[in-house]
């Protein structure tokens, strides 16, 4: 009788064991991941069809991740029009912190130290699907990422594009990126910048590359 009883013990047991291991490595794992690097751009340099679209795009790669339940926002700035439409931060756009990668680091607690001393590197800055994006000394380099922002994310004032027309051209204009592995030229305060570092050459595919991007952005989860 003994051996009867504990047969289906064991056999529960390792069903439950079995269970466990299949929720841990499911995409539902990645339900705690509230930032990511997109792994891809949006197909048409850095017109991504402006903040919707580009919030749209971070959505999409969450949710194929099994982080779609959250409500994603790209980090992008977007300038003041004249026709009166005001300027967007980035900062406003993101929510309140903490955020995770998609291996539960945390890169930041809130949006003070996510604009301050924050925990964004190369090893930390993961795509949604937790690998490592390429950067200064990778072929190809893509550590440029879109946010069309000030170091403090916000906005940039004036009349020079800095958002490739508020994220709508893919031709002339330009955008200021940061460096996601925190490395340049130099060791210059720009040059570390995870959200700006220099202006992109234009607004294409092509002039994005040429300066170590690949149209890739920050995607912050606001719940």
């Amino acid at each position: 009788m003994r051996l009867s009883i504990k047969r289906p013990l064991l056999a529960s047991a390792a069903v439950a064991v079995t269970v466990l291991a299949a929720c841990a490595s499911s995409p539902a794992a990645k339900n705690d991941m509230s930032f990511f690097v997109t792994s891809k751009n949006g197909g048409n340099g850095a017109n991504l069809g402006g903040l919707a679209g580009a919030d749209r795009l971070c959505q999409s790669l969450a949710s194929a991740a099994g982080a779609g339940s959250r409500t994603w926002r790209a980090y992008l700035s977007a300038q003041a029009t004249t026709d009166g439409a005001a300027a967007v931060n980035a900062r406003d756009r993101i929510g309140r912190g903490p955020w995770r990668n998609a291996n539960g680091v945390v890169i930041a607690n809130d949006v003070a130290q996510l604009h301050g001393a924050n925990n964004i590197t190369k090893q930390t800055a993961l795509t949604e699907t937790g690998a490592v994006v390429n950067g200064r000394g990778d072929t190809p380099n893509q550590h440029d990422i879109l946010t069309g922002s000030q170091p403090d994310g916000t906005a940039i004032a004036g009349s020079a594009d800095t958002t490739c027309g508020n994220w709508t051209k893919n031709g002339e204009g330009a955008a200021m990126v940061g460096h996601h592995d925190r490395t340049g030229l130099d060791e210059s305060a720009p040059a570390k910048s995870w959200n700006s570092s220099h202006q992109s050459r234009a607004c294409g595919i092509d002039a994005l590359k040429a300066t170590g991007g690949d149209a890739r952005l920050y995607c912050f989860a606001t719940n």
